[in-house]
């Protein structure tokens, strides 16, 4: 038997396990864990007075260079894989450091540890982290947090945190980890003379498993005493010996044996022993006269970076990948953890008691308004702890991977268009593509999909017989919301023909167009969603998000480069020297997203593609130096979060016409006012991160990646709100110029209104009329019967067979995920006898009623355009989308928007924007009012 083929035995005997009992449960541990990594970095910087946030380990480096080359020596067959061949030389970058979180002199009694960075090729190099202490205190990734978090910070904090240790690991592990560190921290007088284990094994090709160690070459010089006044004679002394001549050390290896003498999930059994001696293997070689260098110090090592041959094993070394990528990107800005203060956590868990019994007899809106602020602040609490869900199928067990690329300035400073970067720790997260999340658990039942008949339960519950008008708003909030989905929410579809959804009409429907022109067919057909393909579960469908996740004007500019750049002129956006935007061969206006194509969308584009030009010009005029790139995707920043700013502060106080919301929501971005000092102390009490508003605090998503939901969606399902006819009046002499339907206002044809009439008098118009009431009976005609790109859809069919389909749970199954009590009465849903009747007629039973249904039926509060039902998808959702975002949290500062261009998004609203471009409605639409409630005019009486 050759040396192989008893290698390929010997490792048979050794296999991986999982903490949790899964890579997929693993993950989410590791998940956990780097979580209390960065509270260890937190809980060192307080130690150390404030500050910049320091590695979570190594915080101090001794010394790094780039001035190395490992050299590998004359290799037996069994160890010869990949870049480890006979006489191979790769440059080496080498970083000693001291082991604690904290900068502390090296005088003090520490680990010691040595980094490698082996560069082999461009895209391939292989990190070999080690300590000068030949086993792990830690036997395994739980014990390795726990003990992070237990002795950060120094002082009592560290004796207190052992002191926890004792109830977490017990009394036995915890004096076995004490001893173990103890005799582990040191005074050393020269990283030179140290030797360095990795402690931890690592695949070594196919088929054998190592640890490896770094020792002195032979013939190393001992080192003198170290100084006494300096702290950081370590480095100096390496210098000092690199002066005089190059410093060497031996590579070496040791195979595993066993599973009891060399075990690969538990790193506190030392692997020392006659059956696994060092084997030397290469000879690394810092060269003569190298000085120390800080780009070193600033490389983010990880044994992950590296290929799959030489993949670390064990679940210390499968937490090390997470745990190091948290702690660097904590500390370089990349990933942000919100300290939260034990008064918030103790208050808040109170509040949270508190409210839950109180609810059970008096809803939050019925209480006075600070009590029905704090109520609310402690349900979103409970909503960001158990209705946050994460769809994606994440890598477990990790990969290795080549060593990361710091993001390029771009990518930091500006928005990408697909939404990549936004998080810089996860790329990915919310870019365009990414599935959509859950709100509450998807349900998948199959044998309800047509149960009861789509159809049947559009024709007698949401088919529009009178105009119903919500009037406290005005047609511009139903323009506004559209305006705001397709920026955030868009699936993917399959074109008719493809994969169709067929729906069965009812026995006395006759047939139904499917195509314009086409003919009679026993059913409608709806082009189906495009898969993503199944979640973690194996049951789910995955559907990814068209547009980016994030808050980001892509309506306007366009999810992808390509896109953006046939939009601009320069730094500007193409328009016609009229001020409108430009069309294309088809007739259809050119700008981000124009899909459901009307005046209220076409309005609303061309009124922000007028802001974004307007800020060019005033950015290029303080600023004559800057590229027509940066202008651009400046002013893009600007008109983003303007967006969101009259989102949250506007349009959310219309439609939610409540004090509570209006102080609730001007919370969000403001913080609370001086002035109010009852809720200043509530906050400081129960969330002291929203005192000032989410603009000045760091990102935060509540332990969940984000990403927008499938319930979010269907409760923006806010059709109602269309108008099926319109008046439109002379805004400086209210006559009446025109009446149109809605099928004369969309599509092709809106360009051509928008054109005639122009945008001042379509503003006016709008703002002067009201939207439908979200509600049962109110669905526009005009949408019931919609050729949509060669296809003929009955629209409020599409949106309860797309919510079912999605696996949004009935509406009393979503009520009860979002901590509302169930609806056991038809009369408790409906106050109206007529609707009752119908319900009862459509439905089976309560617990079949479509969520669109319910929530269209259910009374709103007082004040609410839309239900306290879907309210709760709202407020965990409102705030999550500004705090989840780094360009409208950590990065929203003078560095990246300019001082000039957070003053003119203070410095905006609505009203103010429309007079900016339409000053002709000066007097018609006060500084001071509200642009989506109801302006005076003509016809606002009649509506």
């Amino acid at each position: 038997m050759n040396a192989e083929d008893r290698t390929t035995n010997r490792t048979r005997l050794w296999s991986e396990t999982y903490l949790g009992g899964s890579p997929e449960a693993e993950r989410r541990l590791f998940e956990q864990f780097a979580v209390k990594i960065m509270k260890t970095q937190l809980k060192n910087r307080t130690a150390s007075g404030g500050g910049p946030i320091t590695a979570g380990f190594q915080a101090k480096g001794i010394f790094g260079t780039e001035e190395a080359e490992l050299r590998f020596l004359d290799l037996p067959p069994d160890l010869r894989t990949g870049f480890a061949q006979p006489g191979a030389i790769y440059r080496t970058a080498v970083r000693f450091s001291n082991a604690e979180g904290r900068i502390r002199s090296d005088h003090e009694a520490d680990l010691r540890g040595a980094a490698l960075r082996v560069s082999v090729a461009a895209d391939e190099q292989h990190d070999l982290l080690m300590t000068n202490a030949p086993v792990s205190h830690a036997r395994d990734a739980r014990q390795f947090a726990e003990v992070a978090v237990a002795t950060a910070g120094g002082g009592w904090r560290r004796y207190a945190g052992l002191l926890r240790l004792v109830f977490v690991l017990g009394p036995g592990e915890t004096v076995r980890i004490v001893r173990n560190l103890t005799a582990a921290r040191s005074r050393i007088s020269s990283v030179a003379t140290e030797t360095f284990w990795s402690r931890i094994p690592i695949a070594w090709g196919d088929a054998m498993a190592v640890q490896y160690l770094l020792r002195p070459a032979p013939g190393t010089p001992a080192a003198d005493a170290p100084p006494a006044g300096d702290p950081d004679f370590l480095g100096h002394e390496l210098v000092s010996r690199l002066a005089r001549g190059e410093v060497s050390f031996e590579l070496c290896v040791q195979r595993f044996r066993d599973v009891r003498s060399t075990p690969i999930e538990d790193a506190a059994v030392d692997w020392r022993s006659p059956a696994a001696p060092p084997e030397p293997i290469a000879v690394l070689t810092i060269r003569a006269g190298s000085s120390d260098d800080p780009a070193v110090h600033a490389l983010r090592f990880n044994p992950w970076n590296t290929t799959d041959e030489f993949r670390p094993l064990g679940n210390l070394n499968r937490v090390r990948k997470a745990a190091y990528d948290a702690s660097a990107e904590h500390r370089d800005r990349e990933r942000w953890l919100t300290d939260v203060p034990i008064r918030n956590h103790v208050a808040g868990a109170v509040l949270r008691a508190i409210f839950g019994a109180v609810n059970r007899f008096r809803p939050w809106h019925r209480l006075p308004t600070s009590l029905a602020l704090l109520n609310l602040a402690a349900l979103r609490e409970v909503l960001r702890r158990d209705n946050l869900i994460d769809t994606e199928v994440r890598v477990a067990p990790p990969r290795a991977r080549p060593t990361p690329v710091r993001p390029a300035r771009d990518e930091r400073d500006f928005r990408t268009h697909d939404g990549r970067s936004n998080d810089l720790s996860e790329p990915d997260m919310g870019a365009v593509g990414a599935a959509f999340g859950r709100n509450v658990p998807a349900v998948h039942r199959p044998d309800l999909v047509d149960e009861p008949n789509p159809i049947v339960v559009s024709r007698e519950l949401l088919h529009r017989a009178t105009f119903r008008p919500a009037t406290s708003l005005n047609i511009l909030a139903a323009a506004w919301i559209q305006f705001q989905v397709h920026d955030w929410v868009v699936h993917a579809r399959h074109p008719l023909g493809v994969d169709d959804v067929r729906v069965p009409l009812p026995a006395d429907m006759p047939g139904w167009m499917n195509t314009p022109g086409g003919p009679l067919e026993p059913w409608m057909r709806i082009g189906g969603n495009i898969s993503r393909g199944t979640g973690a579960d194996g049951v789910e469908q995955l559907f990814g998000n068209v547009v980016s996740h994030w808050w980001d004007g892509s309506e306007v500019y366009g999810s992808d480069a390509a896109k953006a750049a046939e939009l601009r002129d320069g730094a500007k956006l193409r328009m016609t020297p009229e001020g409108y935007l430009p069309l294309d061969v088809r007739g259809a206006e050119i700008t981000g997203f124009n899909e459901a194509w009307w005046l209220g969308l076409s309005s609303m584009h061309t009124l922000f593609a007028r802001e974004h030009n307007v800020l060019c010009n005033e950015l290029r005029g303080r600023n004559p130096d800057w590229s027509d790139l940066r202008v651009y995707e400046t002013a893009r920043l600007v008109v983003s979060a303007l967006i969101a700013k009259i989102h949250t502060v506007e349009w959310t106080p219309a439609i939610l016409n409540t004090e509570v919301l209006r102080r609730g929501m001007n919370v969000n971005w403001y913080g609370v006012p001086a002035n109010d000092l009852l809720s200043r102390i509530g906050l400081w009490l129960t969330d002291a991160n929203a005192l000032h508003g989410i603009p000045k605090t760091t990102p935060d998503h509540h332990g969940t990646p984000f990403s927008l939901t499938e319930d979010f969606v269907t409760v923006y399902r806010m059709h109602p709100l269309i108008p099926d006819d319109y008046a439109f009046h002379d805004a400086a002499t209210g006559r009446l110029l025109r009446d149109a339907a809605f099928p004369q206002l969309r599509g092709d044809l809106a360009d051509d209104v928008l054109r005639e009439l122009g945008l001042t008098n379509v503003l006016y118009s709008f703002g002067t009329a009201h939207p439908g009431a979200i509600t049962l009976h109110n669905y526009p005609k005009a949408l019931l019967e919609l050729e949509r790109e060669g296809e003929l859809i009955d629209l409020s069919v599409v949106d309860l067979v797309r919510t079912r389909r999605r696996g949004v749970p009935r509406y009393n199954d979503f009520r009860a995920a979002l901590h509302l009590p169930r609806i056991k009465r038809w009369e408790d849903l409906s106050t109206d006898p007529e609707t009752v009747r119908r319900l009862r007629a459509v439905y089976r039973g309560i617990d079949e009623v479509d969520t669109m249904v319910g929530l269209f039926a259910e009374t709103p509060p007082d004040g609410f355009g839309f239900s306290d039902t879907a309210f709760r998808v709202f407020i965990l959702m409102a705030s999550r989308r500004l705090q989840s975002d780094r360009f409208l949290t950590a990065d929203y500062r003078p560095e990246i928007y300019t001082q000039f261009g957070l003053d003119w998004i203070a410095a905006t609203s609505m009203t103010s924007l429309i007079h900016r471009h339409c000053p002709d409605l000066t007097a018609t639409l006060p500084t001071d009012a509200n642009a989506f409630a109801p302006w005076s005019g003509p016809t606002t009486a009649d509506q």
